[in-house]
């Protein structure tokens, strides 16, 4: 023990008579007990020089005959042993109190990692996404090469649905694949819509330019189909 309690009064009343020297070498006797806590060697001469107190032995034999128990093993002191039997029964408590709390939480991340059989495992469901690198049919390579350089310009993936969409809207529209591709990579767009075109074409319609040659296609129209029935001099004398 490299600690041990001293009580000061009970200390006092039992070592009120010792003088100094006496009083020294109890103290160094039980600090020497309680620190390898086994008896004292039975030679009085040993003792003394252990004590570092060789000169004093009459005072180290008064003092061991005062407080010590001489026995077999050497020179024992009751309240000592109590003290020490006492200082390793706490020890021994405060190491299975550790043990049994080490061993709890042992258990229970045991039993909140422990598997469980019927989970299924995980899977990756997403199918990869794949780039088509290839030219469609009916697109000229450099329509495809400035598809594909608008499209890593704006961060897109040119895949196999994206192709199929935009020809979708592109007859609808009424124009081939190569010609809605080449609108996309001339105007920067993600995607294509019929309807966007439409819009640009009724815009062109409404020019004035526009409406008169659409006039002059009708009327152009008209003669054709009166040269067909052959009354076309009719209508110029007329």
């Amino acid at each position: 023990m490299h600690y041990y309690s001293f009580n000061i009064g009970d200390y006092a009343s039992h070592t009120r008579n010792l003088s100094l020297l006496e009083d020294l070498a109890y103290r160094r006797l039980l600090d020497e007990y309680y620190l390898h806590e086994h008896p004292l060697n039975v030679s009085v001469t040993a003792v003394a020089r252990q004590i570092g107190m060789r000169e004093h032995e009459d005072c180290i034999k008064f003092i061991l005959d005062s407080f010590f128990i001489f026995t077999e093993s050497g020179w024992i002191n009751t309240r000592a042993d109590r003290e020490i039997e006492h200082f390793k029964g706490k020890i021994a408590q405060a190491s299975n109190a550790g043990k049994a709390s080490a061993e709890r939480r042992l258990n229970v991340r045991s039993t909140c990692v422990q598997p469980n059989n019927k989970q299924e495992p995980i899977t990756n469901k997403h199918k990869p996404i794949n780039n088509i690198t290839t030219t469609p049919e009916g697109v000229s390579q450099d329509i495809w090469d400035s598809f594909v350089q608008q499209r890593k310009k704006s961060r897109a993936v040119i895949t196999e649905t994206v192709i199929n969409s935009i020809q979708k809207e592109a007859n609808k529209a009424g124009w081939t694949l190569e010609m809605a591709l080449a609108e996309c990579a001339a105007r920067g767009w993600r995607g294509f819509k019929a309807e966007w075109v439409r819009t640009e074409s009724e815009k062109q319609f409404n020019q004035p330019q526009s409406k008169a040659m659409l006039g002059v296609m009708l009327v152009q129209q008209e003669i054709d189909r009166l040269k067909n029935e052959g009354t076309e001099n009719e209508i110029f004398e007329n």
